[in-house]
């Protein structure tokens, strides 16, 4: 075991604890160390050429076919050259939440296919696999053991015993925080932070965090390049504390961190922490020992702020402060995902007003919106649920799709132009609509934006060079084209911000050889013509929600 391993598991146990259980991972390691890819493959680092796709496994399908098959076919036509790697979302089996009650760390769904299709994937782009490491689903079989009295799972779960006061926990849903179960020794409560379906891992067992590592480990075994921690910011649960951001968490992550860097360089970490941008920054660690990439969250949100209010001053202030503690880590950047559009990052940034306009737009793009616990007891808006090309379309079916694409295009084109690395939803890079009949059909507001596709339907609309997914497409393929071939657009490239205009974004993205690239982005619906570019050069004349990158020799 590395000294930074051991000083991780001292911080999360304690020296007595640590040393008594550091011989087990040291023997988890040797076991794995061979089965890792060979050190030949393992990629350097970070480029303008690394973009990601979300996508679940069985995004498009066809009949008589395994989804994670036809994925790999519809990526190879159609993305090779555009994304590097694609994020599949939990692929493992599960009982609900569309894949995040995970049922088996290490299997694949078969309904979607075999790790065979997974690792075939893999070796034609590079692969983030989901970490679902807070909880597991309440029908896995390590919940059945311990709900069956098995002394080796006895302790896996957190559980609660008496009336202490939660009311200090955060909740990140309008739900029960415990929920009850009949076990072999009695009913019981059980700590569920995300639904009755979703139990909590109770890390104060080392042989939980034994057994998530090994399942990281073989992630790595099996393809992985990228490890999404997901909901990560929960996992300690400490009665009196919030749960939230607990200092043995960042250890749990130093611990990880240390492992993977000794077993798996080449795989990177990532945390999916959904709270406020300060919060958020703070799993970087001090740049070398937490996470190589956070997710950004304050940046979907203020976007849309940006493009719904014609105003980009507090986005380019928020931009500004964009400063990753070390070259060694970057910000993960994206506008939509398999889920909403979080509001917790923008706390502090955007006044309540401008979070209840945010609101209101939603509902009256006809999307929905998810509230969350505070510990008065009242409830807050959490999450906007909503396609976020809706979200930023004109509500009706009136608005020409020349407009709707090109306000969508520079919205990411805005998005592509920051420092750190980008990712695209599948749906987003498509021109998808919001599905909100399958979420009124579910009951699940997050479904709107979650659509399954059938191959033959999506082929046929791409097609048509009239059609919005072909516009959206077509204009997203252009802009990633025209990004991966510029250094400039390195993740930890410097960027510079201007404020000509309080209606135009406008960031300098600089590369060593070159005058790197003046980005311009008009978030208004007014015609802008900027007086002249920084420098001295022409005048820079922007349509209505529109954009221009400038390539300076």
């Amino acid at each position: 075991m590395t000294p930074r391993q051991f000083e991780a598991l001292q911080a999360i146990y304690g020296d007595t604890l640590a040393r008594a259980w550091a011989p087990r991972f040291e023997a988890l390691g040797e076991r794995w160390r061979a089965r890792m890819p060979a050190a030949a493959d393992t990629p350097g680092a970070l480029t303008a050429r690394d973009v990601l796709l979300i996508t679940y496994a069985d995004q498009i399908r066809e009949p008589d076919r395994p989804p994670l098959q036809s994925l790999h076919a519809f990526a190879r036509a159609h993305l090779t050259g555009v994304v590097s790697g694609l994020h599949l979302l939990p692929f493992y089996p599960w009982s609900s939440d569309d894949g995040f009650a995970v049922k088996d760390y290490f299997a694949v769904d078969p309904a979607y296919g075999t790790w065979e299709d997974v690792e075939r994937l893999g070796r034609d782009f590079a692969l983030m696999f989901d970490a679902v490491c807070n909880h597991l689903s309440a029908q896995s079989d390590w919940f059945r053991r311990f709900l069956a009295g098995d002394p080796d799972y006895r302790d896996f779960f957190v559980t609660v015993e008496g009336n202490p006061d939660l009311s200090g926990v955060v909740r990140p849903r309008a739900l029960p925080l415990l929920t009850e179960f009949a076990t072999a020794t009695g009913r019981r409560r059980v700590w569920t932070t995300f639904s009755a379906d979703q139990v909590d891992l109770n890390y104060q067992n080392p042989a939980v965090l034994l057994r998530v590592t090994e399942a990281l480990l073989f992630y790595a075994a099996r393809g992985a390049r990228f490890l999404r921690l997901d909901a990560v910011a929960f996992l300690w649960k400490e009665i009196g504390t919030p749960c939230l951001h607990h200092p043995r968490t960042h250890a749990l992550i130093r611990f990880w961190r240390a492992v993977l860097e000794e077993l798996a360089p080449a795989v990177r970490l990532i945390t999916e922490t959904n709270v406020p941008h300060a919060d958020n920054v703070a799993y970087f660690g001090n740049g070398h020992d937490e996470a190589h990439l956070v997710y950004n969250f304050a940046l979907p949100p203020l976007v849309l702020h940006a493009l719904a209010s014609g105003r980009a001053e507090t986005l380019t202030a928020w931009a500004r402060t964009l400063r990753p503690p070390s070259a060694r880590c970057a910000f993960f950047n994206f506008l939509a995902s398999h889920d909403g559009i979080g509001l917790n990052p923008v706390r502090g940034l955007l006044s309540e007003a401008e979070i209840d306009t945010l609101v209101a737009r939603t509902r009256a793009h006809g999307g929905f919106v998810s509230h969350r616990h505070l510990p008065d007891g009242s409830e807050a808006p959490y999450e906007l649920n909503i396609n976020y090309l809706d979200a930023l379309a004109d509500p009706g079916a009136g608005e020409p799709v020349e407009r709707v694409a090109r306000r969508f295009l520079t919205a990411h084109a805005l998005m592509l132009s920051l420092p750190g690395v980008p990712a695209l939803y599948f749906h987003s890079l498509f021109g998808s609509r919001g599905d909100r009949a399958g979420a009124e059909s579910s009951g699940l507001p997050r479904r709107i934006n979650r659509q399954k596709l059938e191959t033959a339907r999506l082929e046929a609309e791409l097609a048509d060079s009239t059609s919005l997914r072909a516009r959206v497409f077509q204009g997203l393929r252009e802009l990633l084209h025209r990004r991966r071939e510029n250094p400039a657009f390195d993740p930890v490239a410097p960027a510079e911000y201007s404020a000509p205009d309080p209606r135009v974004f406008v960031v300098h993205r600089r590369a060593p050889d070159s005058g790197g690239v003046w980005c311009f982005h008009n978030v208004s619906g007014d015609p802008v013509s900027l007086p002249g570019a920084p420098g001295g050069g022409p005048a820079v004349p922007l349509a209505p929600w529109d954009y221009r990158w400038i390539e300076v020799p």
